[in-house]
């Protein structure tokens, strides 16, 4: 029975181990693709020439509950007015225009602003539903880069943020850590019933086998030579 035991925990022991080593491996911050990130410095806001939330108000839908002014990638001033119900509203403060949801060609300049070197853009698809890769905010441009680490950013349509970077060792390291917590659907889920089964399992296996170890040695020093 132990030696069953062993073989059938044996497969996830090994998952264990292989995705442990591919963690230790590679930094978290490759893994993010921090590297490709473009180091751009961008001119700060001046205060004094920011607008009062009273002169966006035309522009609104309704109060806001949250007022940002920020950059973008691309050095945009920008507005992004949050509500308590309902998606934010971006602005374009030189312009003075509501520029949500973004479209395709802006959400490929801001992806392509954002990463260094600025890669060639292989193609930009709206996504409206989560996924194994993105659980951010929706709906997003991904925009896919023709590089060899098959790099692709998130822009959140509401916000122009970037939300998210995946390449090809994220989505290695994704499929790893959903083998290693045993949550192969939402690869998030670290204390689900059957990973706790296989380790106390793991546990049991091991303890039995150090137990057994004295007796089964007795064993085969007692067989005729």
């Amino acid at each position: 029975m132990h030696k069953w035991l062993a073989l059938i925990i044996g497969v996830q022991i090994l998952f264990w181990f292989v995705s442990g080593l591919f963690f230790a491996v590679y930094p978290i911050e490759r893994v993010r693709s921090e590297h490709r990130v473009a180091e751009r410095q961008a001119a700060p806001l001046d205060p004094a020439a920011l607008p009062a939330p009273a002169g966006l108000a035309p522009l609104l839908p309704q109060q806001p509950i949250k007022l940002t002014f920020e950059r973008d990638a691309r050095g945009v001033a920008l507005a992004i007015a949050e509500f308590q119900e309902g998606a934010p509203v971006l602005i374009d403060l030189a312009q003075r225009r509501v520029i949500s949801p973004l479209d395709e060609a802006a959400a490929r300049d801001i992806a392509t602003a954002h990463v260094a070197n600025s890669p060639a853009v292989r193609e930009a698809t709206l996504i409206t539903h989560a996924s194994p890769e993105y659980r951010g905010a929706l709906p997003a441009w991904r925009v896919a880069f023709a590089d060899a680490e098959g790099l692709a950013v998130y822009v959140a349509a509401d916000t122009g943020r970037v939300t998210a970077r995946r390449s090809d060792l994220w989505r290695a390291y994704d499929a790893l850590w959903a083998l290693h917590i045993m949550d192969w659907r939402d690869h998030e889920n670290f204390n689900t019933g059957l990973l706790i089964f296989a380790t106390a399992l793991a546990l049991i296996v091991t303890l039995a086998g150090i137990v057994l170890l004295p007796y089964r040695l007795r064993w085969m020093r007692r067989r005729p030579g």
